[in-house]
């Protein structure tokens, strides 16, 4: 898959929830790998901050991004709309420091989506792939976040709240497909016990009836119940039952779990990378989920190149008879066994290496190491599988090198070891020559790579 972006520019207006601003934000399209960022167009120099975990600032009652003096809080739902989605690269202008709370919901923001549509870049997706779990406990509180390798990405929620009126619940979304229909309309929502002290703290100055569950679970006195009502600017509420206060009804019976499940989706997508994995959260919030990112993200720059996932239980897409068809290379020279990835630009080979090749006699008798050159060499034969095998007679045509550059050996390939070779088109063929990236893997680490330039020539 390749990246997307939006089709054409969108925009929302209304207040903030903590600011109670009138805000307006303008979401336009990117170009490749350059993510989502936020841009304060009130500001002077028009600030603009990139939607990474280690630029959020404050977590209270919301995820808060900064660099320098710029802030844009509530950040969450937008980045949650974006990511299910799938787009990897926007651009959103907002006229204050809070995107607009809407209905409290992510649903106008996946309308605006929806009504402009995506636009297909040429830049390929870069998922980062779960391949153990990992998981990040916060002591203090109990939360857990816990992420398994998976096909896709799905998460799972659970919250726990010390409340008569919201018990325990529990959201799953296994498919981001359904992100609209099953997640995008639940609202954010407040204990009325919270209130009080959040409006002393300059919170929530624009939250009312229609953008947020208000929660009744505590006896207050009628007289405190006033007070807040006028500090919210909202007539007198008259509480004689716990419950649900607001006039609509709750979307879902759990609606408040599926709201949290939005706000783990939205704070990890500051990761910078969608994710290919199973997310299990234990009594999340935007506190925990930004420190679980940033764990994440520190792996993501640590693997910028991640190793091909690899089964050997399942059937290869070209053997080695495929490949023999191709290539004209033969015994002693032909150093691919099977293709197991391949697409228009890039193919994921397979070299099983054994004792038995013929250069360990010499390279060396003692400390058998495959020769980096022949590495290099294993990584040209599955660019010339890349090349040829849309081709339509691929018999027809050879491969050479023309250049090699930025060649690197980073530790020894020995007998025994598996070496999976990924390489990629950094440009269209033209003319014949063909500009590749290659990287050869044992295991998670990558052992060499190299950008080698090949021209495809028609045999005599």
């Amino acid at each position: 898959m390749n990246q997307l972006t939006l089709n054409a520019p969108f925009s929302v207006r209304g207040k903030g929830l903590h600011s109670g601003l009138e805000l307006e934000a303008t979401f336009t399209p990117s170009g490749d790998n350059t993510g989502i960022k936020f841009k304060r167009i009130d500001l002077e120099g028009e600030p603009v901050i990139p939607a990474l975990a280690e630029n959020v600032v404050d977590t209270t009652r919301g995820t808060v991004l900064g660099l320098g003096d710029a802030r844009v809080s509530t950040v969450e739902h937008a980045l949650a709309a974006l990511y299910a989605a799938g787009i990897d690269n926007c651009l959103i202008e907002i006229n204050g420091p809070e995107m607009p709370i809407l209905d409290g919901s992510a649903r106008e923001f996946v309308d605006g989506i929806e009504k402009v549509g995506l636009k297909e870049l040429s830049a390929e997706k870069d998922y980062y792939i779960i391949k153990q779990k990992t998981t990040f406990r916060d002591e203090a509180t109990g939360a857990t976040l816990t992420v398994y390798p998976d096909d896709g990405f799905s998460v799972e929620v659970m919250v726990e709240y010390n409340s008569p009126v919201l018990p325990n619940q529990f959201a799953v979304l296994d498919d981001l497909a359904d992100f609209r229909q099953e997640v995008s309309g639940a609202r954010t929502f407040v204990f009325v016990r919270e209130i009080e002290q959040l409006l002393k703290s300059g919170l929530i100055k624009g939250g009312d009836l229609d953008n947020a569950i208000v929660i009744y679970d505590s006896p207050i006195e009628q007289e405190r119940i006033d007070e807040i009502c006028d500090m919210v600017g909202v007539p007198h509420q008259h509480l004689s039952e716990m419950g649900y206060i607001n006039p609509s009804p709750l979307k879902w019976d759990n609606e408040p779990a599926r709201h949290k499940l939005m706000d783990v989706i939205g704070d990890i997508a500051l990761i910078g990378r969608p994710l290919k994995g199973r997310v299990v959260a234990i009594r999340p919030g935007h506190t925990v989920n930004n420190k679980f990112a940033r764990m994440i993200r520190k792996e993501v720059k640590h693997n910028q190149v991640q190793a091909p996932v690899y089964n050997p239980n399942l059937e290869p897409l070209i053997d080695i008879n495929g490949i023999k068809k191709m290539l004209p290379h033969r015994y002693p020279f032909l150093l691919i066994d099977k293709i197991i990835e391949i697409d228009r630009r890039h193919c994921v080979a397979v070299k099983n290496v054994t004792v038995n090749e013929p250069f360990f006699q010499g390279h060396f008798p003692q400390e058998p190491v495959m020769p980096g050159v022949l590495q290099v060499e294993a990584m040209a034969q599955a660019a010339g599988v890349l090349v040829l095998n849309f081709l339509d007679d691929p018999d027809k045509y050879s491969t050479y090198f023309m250049k090699i550059d930025n060649v690197k050996f980073r530790q020894k390939v020995v007998p025994g070891n598996t070496l999976l070779l990924s390489v990629s088109l950094m440009t269209e063929i033209r003319r014949g020559c063909a500009v590749v990236k290659g990287y050869a893997f044992v295991g998670e680490k990558v052992v060499c790579e190299a950008e080698f330039m090949a021209q495809i020539i028609k045999n005599k």
